[in-house]
């Protein structure tokens, strides 16, 4: 059914409901995913993210390595910050989104995501041959967890040795330090893919089942609630945060998914001139918001439908927001029509639901 992560027993006892996701078995909810997602809105939610890829990159040339082999300038990166990335092929589509983190000079760890991961790590080694830098895949040895909600900071700063708090509470956003947390060493990154504050935990794969306990049981009394797959889609879903699989792929550009501004084209890089062409004319389809007035989701495949019947997109991610109360669906539809305002359907089973383009995202903190 899958690769178990180290927490696999954690989530048995918890009498989880498990999934397959990208090859591994990985915790769909627990009490049920309308709780999950209300615990991270209002309070915490607890994530295992072990299954999400971490290749670290080190050596003189570890920053012109990563340089050359995505979109962004991560030279640029301040040691102790993270950039949000992509991974793209020679034709200007997108292999992977990412987030690289910068821990010393010549040190970057690069998390990629889970059905990507061994390919991620192979290209990126690829790319980084003629460079004095050299490229290892930590993802089997390497535990994530995710403490993700306005509380999140109260939870973890409860766990660190009273000369850390600081540390917890002046910790920037796409930032990392190291930190003891429970008694484990880890890096503690202000990251997250909710849309609220939240903090990504690295650490060795055995220790943990410790760490999951302690933020479990120091959580609890705070109102954090263990939560699976299901509340992070909706939660990232809200906060109009692209999901690779859906909103991304190798039939996908970043101007049509609307993060060109993540590109240089102030330097070489592998898909440059691809992308510099792109760049010039206007996207056929861009990625747009779309708000629903009834109670019937749109989902991903759903066609997007104009005033005449004509399809005009597809719905790329689509469910019921339990924060607003009515549906919300990614999507790519025609340029001219990705006008926020504009007011199209959707075909939810042989029925066209009436849809507006919405500007992202639909839910802020």
């Amino acid at each position: 059914m899958g690769t178990a992560t180290p927490l696999h027993a954690e989530h048995e006892a918890l009498g989880a409901t498990l999934t397959d996701f990208a090859g591994w078995q990985m915790p769909l909810r627990y009490r049920s995913e309308l709780v999950e997602h209300q615990a991270v809105r209002t309070a915490a939610g607890l994530y295992d993210l072990s299954h999400m890829g971490e290749v670290e990159i080190s050596g003189p040339q570890a920053a012109a390595a990563l340089d050359h082999a995505l979109v962004g300038a991560l030279s640029a990166v301040a040691v102790g910050r993270a950039k949000y990335s992509l991974l793209c092929s020679a034709e200007g589509t997108v292999l992977d989104d990412l987030v690289v983190y910068r821990l010393a000079e010549d040190h970057f760890l690069v998390v990629v995501n889970a059905s990507n991961a061994a390919a991620d790590f192979a290209e990126l080694k690829t790319r980084a041959e003629g460079f004095e830098a050299t490229v290892t895949d930590r993802s089997a040895e390497t535990a994530l967890i995710a403490v993700q909600g306005p509380r999140s900071a109260e939870v973890v700063r409860g766990l660190v040795p009273p000369a850390q708090a600081d540390t917890v509470t002046t910790l920037k956003y796409y930032a990392a330090a190291p930190a003891t947390v429970a008694g484990q060493e880890v890096l503690l990154a202000r990251t997250g893919y909710t849309g609220e504050d939240g903090f990504e935990l690295y650490l060795p794969a055995a220790q943990a089942p410790a760490l999951w306990r302690a933020l479990l049981e120091a959580g609890r009394p705070l109102g954090l609630e263990p939560a699976g797959l299901a509340s992070r889609d909706t939660l990232r879903l809200e906060a109009g945060m692209a999901l690779y699989g859906h909103e991304l792929s190798t039939d996908t550009d970043p101007y049509s998914a609307g993060l060109g501004r993540v590109i240089r084209l102030d330097k070489p890089f592998v898909g440059r001139d691809a992308l510099a062409a792109l760049a010039e004319r206007e996207p056929a389809r861009t990625l747009v918001g779309l708000r629903g007035s009834g109670r019937r989701a749109a989902r991903a495949g759903y066609s997007v439908v104009d005033g005449g019947g004509a399809v005009v997109g597809q719905v790329t991610s689509g469910a019921l927001s339990p924060t607003l109360g009515h549906p919300v669906a990614l999507g790519y539809v025609d340029t001219a029509l990705a006008t926020p305002g504009t007011e199209l359907a959707v075909d939810v089973r042989g029925r066209p639901e009436p849809y507006v383009v919405t500007p992202l995202p639909f839910y802020r903190r």
